[in-house]
C-alpha cells in the first residue's frame, strides 16, 4: 500500500511504500548556506518523525548547492547532524534551485517500521 503525507496539487511531503519513506526536497531560510542548512535539516527532523522515522532510519541522501564552494560550510552543519555510525549513502551536486536566494536542497530517503501485520492474521 502507497501512503501519502500532507498532499497537495504538485507533491506530497512524505511518499510511504513497503517500509520506505521518501521525502521531499527540503530547503532552509537564512543568508548563509550554514544557517539554511541547519534550518533545512530541521525540517527534515520533522517529516521523519511524521513518517515514523528518525536520523538512524535515513538510507540516502541527496544534496543540491546553488554553489560548490559552500560544500565545506555545509558538511560543518551536516557532519554534526548525523548520528555516528549512521550516515547513509549520499551524492552532492550542484544546481540551479528554485529560488535564487536558495543556497542548499536535500532530499531523504529513509527506512520507517512498519506496523506489525502479524497480528492481522
Amino acid at each position: 500500500m502507497i501512503e501519502r503525507l500532507e498532499t497537495g496539487t504538485r507533491m506530497s511531503k512524505i511518499v510511504k511504500h513497503n517500509g520506505v519513506a521518501y521525502l521531499c526536497g527540503q530547503v532552509g531560510d537564512g543568508e548563509s548556506v550554514a544557517e539554511q542548512t541547519r534550518e533545512c535539516l530541521s525540517r527534515i527532523d520533522a517529516l521523519l518523525q511524521k513518517a515514523g522515522s528518525s536520523r538512524s532510519g535515513i538510507l540516502q541522501a541527496i544534496v543540491w548547492l546553488a554553489d560548490m564552494s559552500d560544500f565545506d560550510e555545509m558538511n560543518s552543519v551536516w557532519d554534526a547532524w548525523v548520528p555516528e555510525g549512521n550516515a547513509p549513502a549520499r551524492a552532492c551536486g550542484e544546481a540551479r534551485l528554485a529560488r535564487a536566494e536558495l543556497k542548499v536542497e536535500i532530499i531523504i530517503t529513509a527506512a520507517y517500521a512498519e506496523p506489525d501485520k502479524s497480528a492481522d492474521i
